[in-house]
């Protein structure tokens, strides 16, 4: 492809002594010759007894970072990945590097304004608004005791159970006020639908079979569980008063029509940011589709390789490790690299679709958009300026993200 080169870069001379120079000062201190304390054996004593050779891969590593700057300005274009780098020849004279350079490719931009994609129409139903309501009510119920009646869905019925198979209680299989929410399914099948109906009080044997993919002592086996209800519990919904509306604590709201109002817009804004985002994704597809550019395997897989670190940032967050995911669910990290590739791939189109919107339309970022920019950004998450640049990786970033924003508004306005 036009945009890889494989750039030679030889050195020697000088450059290529100092290099075995400081490859054998890095081995020298560990370095026992028979005549000489460790680490004081000179240089040509210790190429006598073992050949020169033994220093080469060292000296490589020491030289190939010049090597690469000197690759890097002779490629004389806009390098987008690591560089792969193989040794050609090394001896005593000097070494020589192949660098293989993976520049920005060739990137054609099409239609990307007036695309004819519309955006979706955002409204609210009286049902949505009820919904939601009924939504708040459940989150600020109270469980009670129930006094009366019997065991039914959404109750909490507090049990004490002993289960037995072939007349043996099982290990496991019995417990003393054990709180069973019904519909959460945390027994086996049959049993909570055993349960409802049951009295506070009431005794009763439930005969079920274990599913065929429980433990393997236990699969399939029928069971007896006795269970005893002594104590059942209801959730009870608050009624829409003004006790309800203090506990909420939604300013202004005093009333149901207020409240419904409130909902409404609630509901009404998270739709239209929901509509929004798709409406941007929707145009960037297409503005995408529209775009031609031939993408390297070496840059799919370098935007494959941040997205896995960024996965495992947030799996760590939850408290486990990427290692420790792939174990859970049985997975090989190449499955998570085929997984992402698709996303990959849509990321680097739409990531150099802006960029080339940003040439197109000469976007510019002013010095005062950036700093209101830092300003707005580090009120919202209370941050300090340092702070918040350092985790950001800079202003460039924020300029980068501004321009990134503009270019997307343009599409929109097309």
């Amino acid at each position: 492809m036009k945009n890889v080169k494989e750039i030679k870069v030889e050195v020697k001379g000088k450059e290529w002594q100092d290099a075995l120079d400081k490859a054998f000062n890095k081995k020298k201190k560990d370095i026992k010759v028979d005549g000489f304390r460790k680490g004081a054996c000179p240089k040509d004593v210790y190429i006598k007894k073992v050949g020169i050779e033994a220093l080469f891969m060292d000296a490589c590593d020491i030289a190939i970072e010049a090597a690469y700057k000197k690759a890097y300005k002779d490629a004389d274009m806009e390098i987008v990945t690591e560089p792969s780098v193989s040794i050609e020849k090394v001896e005593e004279k000097g070494a020589t590097f192949v660098f293989t350079l993976v520049g920005r490719p060739e990137i054609t931009l099409g239609d990307y304004k007036k695309l004819g994609v519309k955006r979706e129409k955002v409204t609210v139903t009286k049902e949505e608004v009820e919904h939601e309501i009924e939504h708040l009510r459940e989150h600020m119920s109270e469980v009670v005791i129930k006094e009366k009646g019997k065991v039914e869905n959404g109750n909490t019925a507090v049990i004490d159970f002993e289960g037995k198979v072939d007349g043996k209680v099982i290990q496991g299989g019995t417990g003393t006020d054990f709180a069973l929410e019904i519909g959460s399914h945390t027994f086996i099948p049959g049993f909570e639908e055993g349960v409802v109906g049951m009295k506070l009080g009431e005794t009763k044997e439930l005969n079920l079979k274990f599913p065929e993919d429980y433990t393997p002592e236990l699969k399939g086996k029928d069971v007896v569980f006795k269970v005893t209800v002594k104590e059942i519990k209801e959730r009870v919904k608050p009624e829409l008063n003004a006790d309800f509306f203090e506990d909420l604590g939604m300013e202004g709201v005093d009333s149901v029509a207020k409240l419904e109002k409130k909902v409404e817009e609630e509901i009404k804004e998270a739709k239209t940011r929901e509509a929004d985002d798709k409406y941007i994704d929707e145009l960037l597809h297409k503005a995408t589709d529209n775009m031609k550019v031939d993408i390297n395997n070496e840059i799919i897989d370098d935007e494959v390789k941040r997205m896995i670190a960024q996965y495992s940032q947030e799996l760590q967050r939850q408290g486990i490790t990427l290692e420790q995911y792939l174990t859970y669910t049985g997975s090989k990290m190449e499955d998570i690299e085929t997984m992402m590739k698709p996303q990959a791939i849509a990321r680097i189109k739409t990531r150099y679709l802006l960029e080339e919107v940003v040439k197109a339309e000469k976007i510019e970022v002013t010095d005062k958009e950036i700093e209101e920019e830092i300003k707005k950004a580090c009120e919202q998450y209370d941050m300090k300026e340092a702070d918040f640049l350092n985790a950001i990786g800079g202003k460039e970033m924020v300029k980068y993200d501004l321009t990134m924003r503009k270019a997307i508004e343009i599409i929109k306005e097309g």
